[in-house]
């Protein structure tokens, strides 16, 4: 492994640690991850895979095929000098030979779904992703992500918690350094999770109705990223231009030439 991976490995990690809020917005190609990039302030980078699908024509949930994924990941990474972690879902069926590719792309860390599996096998594939971080010599920041709030919302708010919190500490004990919870979660919700976790553990999806982003720093929480979402508010400025063109009008005087 290059020693340059393994820097932005360090550094990647380190940004999860510090007492300050890391802020991600996810890109999906070589031109947003530029834009995004090249904003003062931005110190990281996170793939969406959802958006990545999208832009190849495929639906989210592993069904654009692991090889496209990874070359649109790649072409990322090759693109900034900025760490690059991504977002590979379930791990394509094998999620430790995935993290391998992806660490011999240059990436530094990766959100892994646990698709509410049995607690002790998703463990054993945070284990087994960590082992292969271990070999190829990079502090790898597995960002491992429970679903148990995407897929309990039709249970009691308290037990999916319990859930969260259960999962969330079987794969910190089985060596990720950060814990993905993906939902609308209140503050309530937020302080419990840090509490189980620690600080600087817990990270995010930075929705609405989601608790300021100043106040998830002062709770502990590590990162919050954005998912879909970027994608989506680019999308609606294309909509909203091809609106404003049928209306009879054209592009903005806010646009920015940004490629």
């Amino acid at each position: 492994m290059s020693d340059q991976t393994a820097a932005k490995a360090s550094a990647l990690l380190r940004l999860h640690q510090a007492p300050e809020l890391l802020t991600l917005v996810n890109v999906w190609d070589v031109i947003s991850a530029k834009v995004v990039a090249d904003v003062p302030g931005t110190t990281a980078l996170a793939t969406a895979s959802h958006s990545i699908a999208a832009s190849y024509g495929y639906p989210d949930g592993e069904q654009i095929p692991v090889d496209l994924m990874l070359e649109a990941v790649g072409r990322i990474v090759a693109a900034t000098d900025l760490p690059v972690t991504a977002d590979l879902e379930g791990g394509y069926g094998d999620p430790a030979e995935t993290i391998r590719r992806a660490i011999g792309l240059g990436v530094v860390g990766a959100n892994i779904e646990d698709q509410m599996r049995p607690v002790a096998e998703a463990a054993a594939n945070v284990e087994r992703i960590m082992r292969v971080a271990e070999q190829e010599g990079v502090d790898f920041v597995l960002n491992a992500r429970t679903d148990a709030f995407v897929k309990g919302r039709d249970r009691d708010p308290q037990d999916v918690l319990a859930d969260a919190i259960e999962r969330g500490k079987a794969f910190l004990d089985a060596g990720a350094p950060v814990v993905f919870v993906p939902a609308k979660l209140d503050e309530e919700q937020v302080a419990a999770l840090v509490e189980a976790f620690g600080p600087q553990r817990l990270t995010m999806i930075g929705i609405p109705g989601i608790p300021p982003l100043a106040r998830l720093e002062e709770l502990g929480v590590a990162r919050v990223s954005f998912g879909p979402m970027p994608q989506n508010v680019a999308l609606t400025a294309l909509q909203e231009l091809v609106e404003e063109v049928h209306r009879g009008g054209g592009v903005p005087p806010t646009m920015r030439r940004l490629n």
